[in-house]
């Protein structure tokens, strides 16, 4: 599943959608992310875990977590069905089983057609739609499994234990340009990277708007000034960070900034993507404080604080 064609391809701002249902609700999640589907099993519960927690089992050679996306959506108790299937998924690092009722099968999307959600689909702070696509006349709802993750096991997200480690560091003199479509991760990221140093931050809300940014300050007499080195995360609607990548490593003018994938996709295979792109630097969220150590390196500040 994770070597469909669309991770063969560089840059075309295209994304491949796994098309399932919850109680005749269409969901997607990016194709990147799955392992495999599998019929739903016996699951061996686990004490005192979160209550969308169903718990855990052991299909081959690793166990599994298995979240109960239903009763997440809901918040209701989810009648379980013989038919119910997990969605395996493999993102930050992690293994987890998502429960649904029914893949409905893979759909190819342009960036350009996935919208941001507006607030009233919000669930708690922020929303965990990252975006709303239509395919074949039919509204699907891409959720953010990072943030319904983070959400259930908090320790699995940004630490800002990892920069505090770091100890006192003065401001540093680089803009850095920054996309993530989260607000929350974009948050996040932000507190840790000034904590860092890094105070000069440029924040965009997908590639399109860096891009935009990029492209109005290229032919700056001191462009430096205007952009040290771009961290982008890969999923974001409009225009995603490969195709940004892509972009900005084949403009004469651009090419040598250094820049960072921080994405929570990056396994093997994407790797490989992102090295043809020419990114600089690939590391897989959370791993804030990898993130600045990769900064530090590549602005030349190892050693200076």
């Amino acid at each position: 599943m994770a070597e469909t064609e669309i991770l063969l391809e560089s840059g075309t701002n295209e994304m491949e959608i796994m098309e399932f249902t919850i109680y005749g609700e269409s969901y997607g999640i990016n194709v990147a992310k799955v392992r495999e589907i599998m019929m739903s099993d016996t699951i061996k519960p686990i004490p005192h875990s979160h209550s969308c927690v169903e718990g855990i089992f052991k299909p081959r050679d690793i166990v599994l977590t298995v979240v109960d996306l239903p009763k997440y959506l809901t918040d209701k108790p989810t009648e379980r069905q013989e038919k119910d299937l997990f969605i395996v998924t493999n993102f930050n690092k992690l293994n987890i089983a998502f429960r649904v009722q029914f893949v409905v099968g893979i759909q190819r999307i342009s960036w350009k057609n996935i919208q941001k959600p507006d607030k009233t689909l919000s669930h708690g702070k922020e929303g965990i739609a990252t975006g709303i696509a239509q395919c074949n006349g039919q509204l699907i709802t891409i959720l953010d499994f990072e943030k319904i993750v983070t959400e259930i096991a908090p320790e699995t997200g940004i630490q800002m234990t990892e920069i505090e480690a770091l100890g006192n560091r003065p401001a540093k003199d680089h803009t850095i340009v920054f996309a993530e479509d989260s607000v929350l991760l974009a948050t996040m990221v932000s507190q840790s990277l000034k904590k860092a140093g890094y105070t000069k931050l440029k924040q965009f809300n997908n590639g399109r708007e860096a891009w935009d940014y990029l492209s109005s300050i290229r032919n700056h007499e001191n462009l430096s000034s205007k952009v040290s080195a771009i961290i982008t995360d890969i999923e974001m609607p409009e225009m995603d960070g490969h195709r940004l990548t892509k972009l900005v490593k084949e403009d004469p003018v651009l090419k040598d900034i250094p820049l960072v994938i921080f994405s929570s996709l990056i396994n093997s295979e994407m790797e490989v993507k992102g090295k043809t792109l020419g990114a600089d630097a690939q590391l897989s969220k959370p791993e804030i404080g990898h993130l600045v150590s990769v900064l530090d390196h590549l602005l030349g500040e190892e050693g200076t604080h």
